[in-house]
């Protein structure tokens, strides 16, 4: 951990480069860390319309829009002072 802690940079420069595709950091001779690129993280895709077709409640939801306004002007913006 100390060397890991003393050689960041280069370390990260080296995942970054691509001389090192990963480089694994231990703690008390344990594996405790993976330091990896950026890029091999795999993106994730938002899948659109997963509620299409499914009922929807406009009046509900109007009702708990109404609810959210109700309490947004209900509250205030500066505390009063407690002393």
């Amino acid at each position: 951990m100390l060397e890991a802690k003393t050689s960041l940079s280069r370390l990260v420069e080296a995942v970054e480069t691509g001389s090192e595709t990963e480089v694994i950091i231990a703690r008390n001779g344990r594996p405790a860390a993976r330091l990896v690129p950026l890029t091999s993280t795999p993106k994730r895709h938002r899948r659109l319309g997963l509620a299409k077709g499914l009922p929807f409640d406009y009046e509900a939801f109007q009702a708990l829009d109404k609810e959210v306004e109700e309490l947004f002007y209900a509250s205030s913006i500066f505390p009063e002072d407690s002393k």
